[in-house]
């Protein structure tokens, strides 16, 4: 059985367009340049598990028609990760069945204060998410296929994220500054490397284009795919410039791992 793996969102944290309408740099008649908040999907045998719930989760379930979310795993804190997980509970009401949810211990804590009803009994309202901590490796089987996520911390601006590795063949690494240097060995000769890339200039807490252009270098992956991209970052525009190896996310983008 293989592993999808499904962008839902690809946009940095205010999206494109912005809420104003503004596509800066993007052309507006591109589809593929209307970008939601990050998150991803992963599929085997109709198990679904989430990474991230971005403010724009509803739409992207939606559009992919997605019926059920087994389990939900979190790279960090920040609003446009974090603050559609109200959003979760249908799911709960399908099954009557709390969903786990993983998360490091500086994101726990965030969502446990921020979202204190989704975790404990509030009124009449049952609680709807399992909270869990975060291991370095998570394994499942599922069916006949087994699925394993290694967790990989890594800088991102002031605070840590974290990078999700899918049976060693597809890094998720979508809000980043730094891969410490201990960690590069988990990223080396990967499938798929899908990974933050903001803009072309720098920035204090993303990797810019030529950060990862850089990165690529030492790790050489099959396929890189860029995400977390602003408005200053037209799809058409850096397919010109990008090597065949490196291309640009798309919401709605899968690949089979």
């Amino acid at each position: 059985m293989n592993t999808k793996f499904t962008i839902l969102g690809c946009g940095s944290s205010l999206g494109v367009p912005r809420m104003n309408g503004n596509f800066g740099k993007c052309n507006p008649n591109n589809k593929k340049n209307i970008r939601t908040r990050c998150s991803v999907l992963i599929s085997i045998n109709k198990i679904n598990i989430l990474i991230d719930t971005s403010p724009d989760i509803k739409s992207q379930l939606l559009r992919h028609k997605i019926k059920n979310i087994d389990k939900v795993f979190f790279t960090h804190s920040h609003a446009d990760q974090t603050h559609g997980i109200n959003e979760l509970r249908v799911f709960y009401f399908e099954k009557n069945r709390k969903i786990p949810v993983f998360a490091d211990i500086n994101t726990k804590k965030y969502l446990v204060k921020s979202f204190q009803y989704c975790f404990s009994k509030f009124g009449n309202y049952p609680p709807f998410l399992k909270i869990n901590h975060l291991k370095k490796i998570h394994k499942y089987r599922i069916g006949n296929s087994k699925l394993v996520i290694r967790s990989v911390k890594a800088q991102h601006g002031l605070i840590k994220s974290q990078c999700f590795i899918i049976n060693n063949k597809c890094a998720y690494a979508p809000d980043i500054s730094k891969i410490f240097s201990n960690d590069i060995k988990y990223f080396k000769k990967l499938k798929f490397l899908v990974i933050d890339c903001l803009r072309y200039k720098p920035h204090r807490s993303h990797f810019c284009l030529d950060d990862v252009l850089n990165f690529v270098k030492i790790v050489k992956p099959k396929k890189t795919i860029l995400t977390n991209l602003n408005n200053d970052i037209d799809y058409d525009e850096i397919k010109k410039i990008l090597p065949k190896n490196i291309i640009p996310a798309y919401d709605g983008m899968t690949f089979l791992l």
